[in-house]
Order: C-alpha cells, then structure tokens, then sequence
C-alpha cells in the first residue's frame, strides 16, 4: 500500500494478521501512533513505515518481530528513546530510523544484532551519550550513519572491528579527541564523514592507505598538524578538511601553510639566536616556493587557450601516432561503437609496464557542431570523480594528426563484456542464449548504476549530472561489475537541486530523457533519476522505450505500470523465468513466484523514478538502499 495518498492511522485491528510477512505503507500521509499490537506479527519479514507523519515513542513490543529483515521508520517525527527490546530483532539485516526526533542514548542492545549486514542509520535525530563499545558486535555491517546528532565522547576503537564497513558517517555531533589507530584495519572503507565535530591531533596517515576511500570529510574540526598527501589526500575532489585552522602542508593546492616544525624548549635562548633561526626558516620557506614553482613550471605543458580542461598529469601521456599504430590506422575492423560526437575503437598498446595492453580509444570528430564541448566536459569530468561505478579514463590525447588536423581522444580500460545495450538487446547473428542476464545479474547492475549516480550527484566536489543515463553508457567489467560511462554531455552545477540551461541543445537520447528537459531544455539531478527510471524499466522488461509497439499514448512506463493490474509475469522479460536448471514443477512455481515478487518491488522503484513532476520523483540514494534492500530478502549472502 506504499506510495499512495493514504491517510489516518494504523488500527489496533493489526495485531490480528498474525500470518502476514511483509507490510509496507511507505510514502503516504499516515499519522498518530503505531499501535503496540503490532507486535503480534511475528512472521513479518519487512516493515515499512517511512515517509509518513507517525509520531510518538516507538513501541517496545517491535522487539517480539524475531524474524524481520528490514525496519524502515525513517523520516517520521517519532520521538522518545530507541527501545532496547529492538535488540532482540536478531535477523535485522537494516534498521533505518533516520530523520525523527528520538532522543536519549543508543541502546547497546541494539549493537549486539549481529545479523546487520547492510546498514544502521539513526542520523538527523536529537541522540546523546556516546557509542555504546558494544558496536565492535557488528563485525558484517556495511554502512553506519550516525551523522545530525548530538552524540559525544570519543570514537571507539572497538569501530575497527567492524572490518567489511565501506561507509561511516559521524559528522554534525560533539565528538572529540583523536581519530583511534584501530580504523586503520577498515580497509573497505568507502566513504568517511567526520565534519563537524571536535576532533583533534594529528589526522592519520593511514587514511591515505586505504584502496577503495573516495569520499573523506574531516572537515570543521581541531586537527593539526601536518595533513598527508597519498591516497585519498592526492585528490582534491576527493578530500575535504576545511575549518581546521592549525593544519599545514599537505597537496599543493589546499593552500595550506607550508609546516615549520620548531621546539618549543628553545624558546627561551638569546635573541640573536630567535632572529638566525626567523631568516633561516624564511629563506629555506622561499627556496622551497622557488623549487617547486620552478618544478611545476618545468613540468606543466604548454597548452593553449582552449586546452586548460586537459586530464591531470598523473596520466601517462600518449601520442597520435602511438594510438593509430594501437588501432592499426583506426581501421573497420576495430570499430566498437559509436555515438553522438565520435567512434570507439579497440586497440593494443604496447610497452606497457605489464605488457601489451587492451584499450578503448574514443575519437571525437571535431566536424561535429558539440564534439569540442563534449571532450571539455568528459576531460573536466573526469578530473574530478573517482568511483569503482564509473569507468577509469587512462588518459587523453590532445594533438594533430599526421595531416595537421586537430585531433582529441579518451583512452580507457577495454571491457570485454561491452555494454548493457548488447546484453539486452544482442544483434541478430547473436547465438541465442548467449549473452543471457540472470535475476541477480540485473539487480547487482541496477545498484551498481545507482551507486555511481548517488556518487556523482551528492559526493563529488561539485554536483555532476550525467545527462545521457542508457543501456549502452553502462559498461560491463569482467565480474559483470556495471560502471557508468560517456560524460560527453556532462553538466556540473553548484547544488544537487539546481538546474540549468544547456548549450548542448537536448542534453540526453530520446526515450531516456526526463520530460522537463525536452520541453525547456533544463538539466538537473531529477532528470537523471527519470533516466535511470527508464534503464531500471528496459532491464526488467527487455524493451527499450522506443520500441516499435509504444504508440499512441502508450510508453515504456504505461506498459508497466498497466502491468501491475494485468500481472508483471506479462510484461517481464520472459528470460528472467528461464534458469537452465531442471526441477519439479512445484519448485518452479515457487521460484516464478519468487522471481514475480522481486520484479514487482524493482519495476515499482522504476515507476517512482519517472513520475512526470521532477520534485515527486525518488531521490537515487533512497533508490540505491531499496534496491539493496531487495537484493539481501532475495538472494541472502
């Protein structure tokens, strides 16, 4: 019953459906309390009861639902304290009670679930006292929001052993004192947000070590101290450390004071002394700005005017003649693809460190009224993102060809597995059967391509809307991996809810574009979660929006949405049911079912994205936690 317009209260009468498993009255105007009979349910699997008005204190008697996965309570205006009985839900897979007003301390019940394996978020509440140690427990959980609080203390080390954690956000509280050595074993960790609190000391080179680290925010805090410079700290879109007045050196261009480290038991010795050692430090200060202005004058390449988008210089450089032999002269035969402002060839580069190497080499055709624009906006575009979701650019060439003739390229990774596009919808001389997308398969896209918009709309240096989300723009790694590609049509802008006017033209491919910006030519954010609406829909359905049979008022989204009533087993791809294994027929009644239910929840996220008022659509990262949601009640880890 989610997302309709439903309102009053959830009567007593409740506690009555002892059979039910999953209850969802997401997304509508309900108010009042949650009845305490609730907690009669005990077969229930999902509650959903976010996005409403619910208020009051969340009944103690939810900790008598033993066997739910999933507790959404988010953005109500419960109140009152975390009832302790929730640690007694011991097959909680997610417990969301974000955006409420509940105050007193975390229970310490609630981290001894040790089956919270996606995520814990009690941000935007009114919580205090410190983290319970006791949230060592949750050695499988994958994210942690704590952030809009007004917890204290330390951070504990007991965090570290929370090893297989990609996010931790702790920011807006009172935290204080040091970053603890035990973090330094949360090698996964993707994303870290400590802003805002009072924190100290030194910030820990080890934070440069971690691999997959692309967000980090120390931000508005006390640290001092000398700030590291590898890892995550050698990018500036990256890192943020902001409002912490008593750092020094680090990259360049944080333009952070140069660190002068002196002993403070000298203070007292002879003046003449004090002035030897101001001028020596003051001339070897001026030496170092001589030697590394010299060394990045050195270094720099000259570039005209036009050419300041150019890839940073820690890409390797490559030339046009050494890509033309890589292509064997951009011949046929290497032909991948094409698009809008260019071709995609295969080529073999050799002396590589490793080898020859395979790579993809997007040659953009300047006769082309945009193709200019587009390579400035994938050149600037990729100076600024970092995301195992988004495909890795090697590097760029700038240059002439041996005609003299201006000449712009993207190198990157090839991808043997090509695009979703031909998975999807293989060409005819295809072998049928071969290229055949499993249930799992898509969900672990959808979430991937969901993932990487989440990172580019919220977590990058400056908002990035991709304006040209498709099948064929989504690039399959090895594992099947999906990474989000071409930013030719790129938009940045300076809030993720602004919009703004193209100088493309129409930004994006008919089918895929959001109706706003077809009728008035405007990009924002809201537009690519409509594309991504559209995609999430083609995955499922295995038609793409402009198939021929949409006609006269029908589209990809009335298709399925007309589905619902008329049973999405008619409208899915029919390669979905098909698993190549034999079993009896009872069996695969209850894995079409299976397969019909986990359908029904992702085309219904589909549909969420791609409501014609953009201010009505789903916000992506609420679509990524759902997404991930379905995949951890279907296919347990």
């Amino acid at each position: 019953m989610g997302d309709n317009s439903i309102e009053g209260s959830i009567p007593q009468g409740i506690g009555n459906l002892v059979g039910l498993e999953r209850f969802d009255l997401g997304q509508n105007f309900l108010s009042d309390r949650i009845p305490a009979s609730i907690g009669l349910l005990k077969n229930l699997h999902v509650l959903n009861l976010g996005n409403n008005n619910f208020f009051g204190e969340i009944p103690s008697t939810m900790g008598n639902l033993s066997q739910l996965y999933m507790l959404y309570l988010a953005f109500n205006s419960f109140s009152g304290s975390i009832p302790a009985s929730l640690g007694k839900c011991k097959s909680l897979v997610l417990l969301n009670l974000e955006n409420n007003k509940l105050t007193g301390t975390i229970p310490k019940e609630v981290f001894s679930i040790s089956s919270l394996t996606h995520g814990l978020s009690f941000e935007e509440n009114q919580l205090t006292g410190t983290i319970p140690p006791e949230v060592g427990s949750l050695i499988n959980i994958g994210e942690i929001w704590l952030s809009g609080n007004k917890l204290s203390g330390n951070i504990p080390n007991s965090l570290g052993k929370c090893q297989v954690l990609r996010i931790l956000h702790l920011s807006k509280n009172f935290f204080e004192g040091s970053i603890p050595t035990s973090l330094s074993a949360l090698r996964g960790l993707q994303e870290l947000d400590l802003s805002g609190n009072n924190l100290s000391e030194k910030i820990p080179t080890f934070l440069g070590d971690f691999p997959f680290l692309y967000y980090l925010n120390l931000s508005f805090n006390n640290f001092e101290g000398q700030v590291p410079r590898e890892g995550v700290f050698a990018n500036m879109s990256t890192v943020s450390i902001l409002g912490n007045d008593k750092v020094c050196g680090g990259n360049p261009l944080l333009h952070l004071p140069i660190c002068i480290f002196s002993d403070p038991n000298k203070k007292h010795k002879s003046h003449n002394l004090a002035v030897s050692i101001s001028v020596s430090s003051g001339f070897l200060c001026l030496l170092f700005l001589i030697v590394v202005s010299c060394r990045w004058i050195r270094q720099r390449p000259t570039r005209r005017p036009m050419e300041i988008y150019a890839i940073k210089e820690q890409h390797i450089s490559i030339s046009y003649a050494e890509l033309f032999k890589a292509t064997n002269g951009f011949s046929e035969e290497n032909l991948i693809g094409s698009g809008n402002f260019g071709y995609v060839y295969r080529g073999t580069l050799d002396g590589h460190e490793n080898g020859a190497k395979i790579i993809a080499v997007k040659v953009f055709n300047l006769q082309q009224l945009g193709a200019l624009k587009s390579f400035a906006a994938e050149c600037n575009a990729f100076r600024n993102i970092r995301h195992r979701n988004l495909i890795k650019i090697l590097t760029a060439c700038s240059s002439v060809d041996f005609k003299g003739n201006d000449f712009k390229a993207m190198i990157f990774e090839f991808k043997r597995n090509g695009n979703l596009e031909n998975w999807l919808h293989p060409e005819g001389n295809e072998p049928l059967g071969l290229k055949t997308l499993k249930l799992k398969e898509r969900i672990n896209i959808a979430i991937d391509v969901a993932s990487a918009l989440e990172y580019l709309h919220h977590h990058g240096q400056s908002p990035i809307i991709h304006c040209d989300l498709k099948p064929s723009n989504i690039l399959l790694d090895d594992d099947m991996t999906a990474l989000v590609s071409d930013f030719g049509l790129a938009r940045f802008i300076n809030e993720p809810t602004t919009s703004s006017t193209s100088t493309f033209g129409i930004r994006g491919t008919i089918g895929y574009i959001a109706p706003e910006c077809g009728m008035t030519n405007k990009v924002s954010t809201h537009g690519d979660v409509y594309s991504f609406g559209i995609l999430l829909m083609e995955l499922f359905i295995g038609k793409r929006p402009t198939n021929g049979a949409f006609k006269e008022g029908l589209s990809l989204r009335t298709f399925v949405k007309d589905g619902f009533s008329e049973g999405v087993m008619n409208t899915m791809d029919e390669c979905l049911l098909e698993n190549g294994v034999q079993a009896s027929e009872q069996t695969q009644t209850i894995n079409h079912a299976k397969t019909f239910e986990c359908v029904s929840l992702v085309l219904r996220i589909g549909l969420l994205c791609t409501n014609d008022l953009p201010t009505e659509r789903i916000e992506i990262r609420r679509v990524r936690n759902e997404l991930s949601e379905i995949k951890s009640i279907f296919f347990k880890r």
